[in-house]
Formats: structure tokens, C-alpha cells, sequence
């Protein structure tokens, strides 16, 4: 009975990372990881178990964003279009847990280099598309609150910077996957893929700093200079409120209509914020890997490390949708509409409208 135990022990024990992956295959694994001891399958089986749980939560919320906004009249606004485009990048990349639930009960990559490139692509298209579709979501933001009149996109814009995201995403997506510039390599627990940046030479390290820069420091840029201006103009206009408020010699111009629907648009920007603020908790890991990587010390990337930033993406684009939820009252009411089983309750934004319309003529019939 402890022979079983002792053959275990010892498998556990001798056993590195890479050695069940064929010997034809061997040179996907870099150096570094055959330096760690092989991964217990109970990691395996607890990933692949949290993976499984990120899907149908990435299933369930990004398909709702996307049904719902797509097919209700009332959320079919030029703004809006950038939750669906964000939406589907964050949805492709939900793509990618079947793949790496397979690949943990199997221990290894299925279907090595082939593989090891679908998984990546998929990865590379939805992270590089989402982050810079969070800066095109905070460029309108600013333009619709800074110039509410003449500032807002029409519907032919929000498609040509739709377009212009995916143009963005597609280069570093699939010129490592067609070997013209980097390459795409497993990573951690040999069961996920990412491109490379552990070889020690001059052209993968200028790679990694040109994704880098492509990928995380020009959207970051982008998003903390939009945001900064937006801010700037909200402080501007509630200065100009207060003053206007004062020589009318009232307290606040709160309840007049056009600051109600200024208020909206400041609503939606603290949910775009917010959404930024997971797009940094999910993509610095990475970065910060990725950089170590190439220009650091790699002694502190172990297969456990190297894991904890793919599990942080995978959480965010699940919880993106969700925010929404949260935040778009029109959203919520749809919601209430159409999967009462969820729970939502929250007034329709339209009729509230006229209620409140029909309110203030009943109020003021001299003005009516």
C-alpha cells in the first residue's frame, strides 16, 4: 500500500516543469521554467476549477451587455456602441478558459505551437482591443461632458473609432503568431501561452518594450489625459453653477433640466473611471511580469507568480460588464425588463421623465 504513496512522492519530486511535454515539442519550453519543480495537479485541477467560474460569469455578463445594448432603442447611442465593442473584446477573451480548462486536466498545452497561438491571439487581440477601447471610452466621455452641444460623436465616428481599435489590437496580435517579430511561448504552469519575453537577445527585448509601450504606457496616457480634462471641465462648470446660483440668489441650480441631464453624463463617467481603474488592476501585473522579464531580475518570476496576473485579466473582463449593470440606469431598467429572475429594480428612466414633466406644468400652469 505505500509503494503507490512512494512512487507519488517521488514523481512530485524529481519530475520538472516541461517533462511530459514530447521530446519533438521540447523547445517550446524556455530555460527558465525547467528550473521549477512540476506543478501539483491539484494546482491544475483548482485553476482549472476558478477558470470554469470566470467563464460562465464572462458568458453571462458580457452576452447580457451586448444583447441588451445592441437591441434596446434606448441604449443605441454613438457612447454606448464603445460598452459593445468593449464588451466583445472582453468577451473573446472568455474564449480562451475552455482552452486552458482542457490543458489543466491534461497538465500540459494541447495541441503545442498551434495551440500555444490560438490561446495567445485571442488573449493579445482581447487586452491590447480592451485597453485601448477604455481610452476611446474616455475620449467621449470627455468630449460629451466638456461640449454637451457640439461634442458629442454621431454613429459614423463611434464606427470609425470602433474600426481604429481593432486596427490598433491586430499588429502585436498576430505578428508574433506568424513569427515576423517575437513569438508567442507557454508561460507559468506550461498551460497557458504569452509572447515572449524571457530570450536573451536584442530583438525580443525590443519587442517587449515596443508592446509595452503600444499596449499599456499609450492607453494608460491616453486615459489619465482625458480624465484629467474631463475632470478639469466638471469642476468648471459646477464653479460656474455656484455662481450663476448665487446672484439668483438661490441655493442650487441642481433641479434645473439641463444640469439633471449633465448629472447623467457625470454618472456615466464615474462608471467609465471605474472601469479604467480595473483596466490598471488588470494589465500592471502583466506589464510588470513582462518587463521583469526581459529587463529584470528573473528569479522572482515563478510559474505561481507568472499566473497571478493572467487570473487578474480574466477576472476584470468579467467584472467590466457588470459595472455597467451597476451604474447605467437605462441598462437596469432593460435589465428589469427583459431577466427579471436577476432581481434588478429600478425605475424606467423615460417614464420617470414625464412624470417629472407633467409635475412641474401642474406646478407652474402660468407657464404652460
Amino acid at each position: 500500500m505505500a509503494y503507490p504513496i512512494k512512487m507519488v512522492s517521488q514523481e512530485v519530486v524529481e519530475h520538472m516543469l516541461g517533462w511530459n511535454i514530447p521530446e519533438e515539442h521540447q523547445d517550446l519550453v524556455h530555460e527558465h521554467w525547467r528550473n521549477f519543480p512540476a506543478v501539483s495537479k491539484y494546482w491544475h485541477f483548482g485553476l482549472a476549477f476558478i477558470y470554469t467560474l470566470l467563464m460562465l460569469a464572462s458568458m453571462t455578463g458580457n452576452g447580457i451587455v451586448i444583447w441588451i445594448f445592441s437591441t434596446s432603442k434606448s441604449l443605441r447611442s454613438p457612447s454606448n456602441m464603445f460598452v459593445i465593442n468593449l464588451a466583445i473584446f472582453d468577451f473573446m477573451m472568455m474564449f480562451e478558459m475552455p482552452l486552458l480548462v482542457l490543458n489543466s486536466f491534461h497538465q500540459r498545452l494541447l495541441g503545442y505551437q498551434l495551440g500555444c497561438d490560438i490561446y495567445a491571439v485571442l488573449g493579445s487581440l482581447s487586452g491590447i482591443g480592451g485597453a485601448i477601447t477604455n481610452a476611446v471610452i474616455a475620449f467621449d466621455r470627455y468630449k460629451t461632458i466638456s461640449s454637451p452641444l457640439d461634442g458629442r460623436l454621431n454613429h459614423t465616428q463611434a464606427a470609425l473609432l470602433i474600426l481604429f481599435t481593432w486596427v490598433w489590437a491586430t499588429p502585436f496580435s498576430f505578428l508574433p503568431a506568424f513569427r515576423v517579430w517575437g513569438k508567442y511561448v507557454p508561460e507559468g504552469f506550461l498551460t497557458t501561452c504569452s509572447f515572449d519575453f524571457l530570450t536573451e537577445d536584442e530583438d525580443t527585448r525590443v519587442f517587449v518594450m515596443c508592446i509595452f509601450v503600444w499596449s499599456y504606457v499609450i492607453p494608460m496616457c491616453c486615459i489619465c489625459y482625458f480624465y484629467s480634462k474631463l475632470f478639469s471641465a466638471v469642476r468648471l462648470h459646477e464653479r460656474m453653477l455656484k455662481e450663476q446660483a448665487k446672484k439668483m440668489n438661490v441655493k442650487s441650480l441642481a433641479a434645473n433640466k439641463d444640469d439633471s441631464g449633465k448629472s447623467v453624463e457625470i454618472r456615466i463617467a464615474k462608471v467609465a473611471f471605474t472601469i479604467f481603474f480595473l483596466f490598471v488592476c488588470a494589465w500592471t501585473p502583466y506589464a510588470f511580469v513582462a518587463m521583469t522579464g526581459a529587463f529584470g531580475d528573473r528569479s522572482i518570476l515563478t510559474p505561481v507568480a507568472t499566473m497571478i496576473p493572467a487570473v487578474c485579466a480574466k477576472v476584470v473582463s468579467c467584472l467590466d460588464p457588470w459595472v455597467y449593470a451597476i451604474n447605467h440606469p437605462r441598462y437596469r431598467a432593460e435589465l428589469q425588463k427583459r431577466v427579471p429572475w436577476m432581481g434588478v429594480r429600478e425605475a424606467d428612466p423615460d417614464n420617470t421623465s414625464n412624470v417629472s414633466g407633467a409635475t412641474a406644468q401642474t406646478q407652474n400652469p402660468a407657464e404652460a
